[in-house]
Protein backbone atom coordinates (compact mmCIF):
# COMPACT_ATOMS: atom_id res chain seq x y z
CA UNK A 1 0.00 0.00 0.00
CA UNK A 2 1.69 3.43 -1.32
CA UNK A 3 1.60 6.05 1.57
CA UNK A 4 1.08 10.09 0.88
CA UNK A 5 2.12 12.55 3.21
CA UNK A 6 -0.62 14.91 4.32
CA UNK A 7 -0.12 18.72 6.19
CA UNK A 8 -2.82 20.01 8.67
CA UNK A 9 -2.28 23.29 10.64
CA UNK A 10 -3.51 22.46 14.37
CA UNK A 11 -3.41 24.33 17.57
CA UNK A 12 -0.42 23.75 19.02
CA UNK A 13 -1.72 22.93 22.62
CA UNK A 14 -4.44 20.68 20.98
CA UNK A 15 -1.08 18.75 18.93
CA UNK A 16 0.42 18.59 22.45
CA UNK A 17 -2.47 17.05 24.18
CA UNK A 18 -3.38 14.87 21.82
CA UNK A 19 0.03 13.86 21.63
CA UNK A 20 0.49 12.77 25.01
CA UNK A 21 -2.74 11.38 24.87
CA UNK A 22 -1.38 8.95 22.18
CA UNK A 23 1.54 8.11 23.60
CA UNK A 24 0.03 6.97 26.83
CA UNK A 25 -1.68 4.46 24.38
CA UNK A 26 0.79 3.56 22.85
CA UNK A 27 0.22 5.47 19.41
CA UNK A 28 2.01 8.28 17.64
CA UNK A 29 0.48 10.93 15.67
CA UNK A 30 0.80 9.36 12.49
CA UNK A 31 -0.80 5.95 13.85
CA UNK A 32 -3.29 8.16 15.94
CA UNK A 33 -4.41 9.63 12.35
CA UNK A 34 -4.57 7.16 10.39
CA UNK A 35 -7.03 5.12 12.83
CA UNK A 36 -9.21 8.42 12.68
CA UNK A 37 -9.35 8.24 8.90
CA UNK A 38 -10.08 4.62 8.53
CA UNK A 39 -12.97 4.66 11.06
CA UNK A 40 -14.38 7.59 9.22
CA UNK A 41 -13.87 5.36 5.61
CA UNK A 42 -15.07 2.26 7.71
CA UNK A 43 -18.58 4.63 9.11
CA UNK A 44 -18.84 6.41 6.10
CA UNK A 45 -18.85 9.81 8.04
CA UNK A 46 -17.43 10.57 11.46
CA UNK A 47 -16.69 8.19 13.86
CA UNK A 48 -18.62 10.55 16.77
CA UNK A 49 -21.68 12.68 16.71
CA UNK A 50 -20.80 16.23 16.12
CA UNK A 51 -22.83 18.41 17.99
CA UNK A 52 -22.91 21.94 19.23
CA UNK A 53 -22.89 21.77 23.46
CA UNK A 54 -26.30 23.37 25.21
CA UNK A 55 -25.30 24.58 27.86
CA UNK A 56 -27.63 26.29 30.23
CA UNK A 57 -27.18 30.05 31.08
CA UNK A 58 -26.02 29.57 34.37
CA UNK A 59 -23.44 27.19 33.28
CA UNK A 60 -22.39 29.51 30.89
CA UNK A 61 -22.07 32.21 33.89
CA UNK A 62 -19.98 29.58 35.86
CA UNK A 63 -17.62 28.65 32.82
CA UNK A 64 -17.17 32.79 32.16
CA UNK A 65 -16.49 32.79 35.79
CA UNK A 66 -13.98 30.22 35.80
CA UNK A 67 -12.08 31.42 32.99
CA UNK A 68 -11.95 34.94 34.60
CA UNK A 69 -11.10 33.89 38.16
CA UNK A 70 -7.58 31.35 37.13
CA UNK A 71 -6.61 34.37 34.69
CA UNK A 72 -7.03 37.10 38.01
CA UNK A 73 -3.10 37.06 38.90
CA UNK A 74 -5.15 38.38 42.59
CA UNK A 75 -6.40 35.49 43.06
CA UNK A 76 -4.42 33.16 45.10
CA UNK A 77 -4.04 29.62 43.90
CA UNK A 78 -3.23 26.26 45.91
CA UNK A 79 -0.54 23.44 44.97
CA UNK A 80 -2.15 20.90 47.64
CA UNK A 81 -5.25 19.88 48.43
CA UNK A 82 -3.75 20.07 52.17
CA UNK A 83 -2.49 23.87 51.10
CA UNK A 84 -6.30 24.59 50.40
CA UNK A 85 -8.31 22.94 53.21
CA UNK A 86 -5.38 24.78 55.70
CA UNK A 87 -6.36 28.29 53.96
CA UNK A 88 -10.27 27.31 54.69
CA UNK A 89 -9.40 26.26 58.12
CA UNK A 90 -8.24 29.96 58.64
Amino acid sequence: MATTPVQVRIDADVKREAAKLFAGLGLDMSTAVNLFLHQCVLRGGLPFAVEAPRYSAKTLDAMAEAKRISRDPKVKGYDSMEELKAALDD
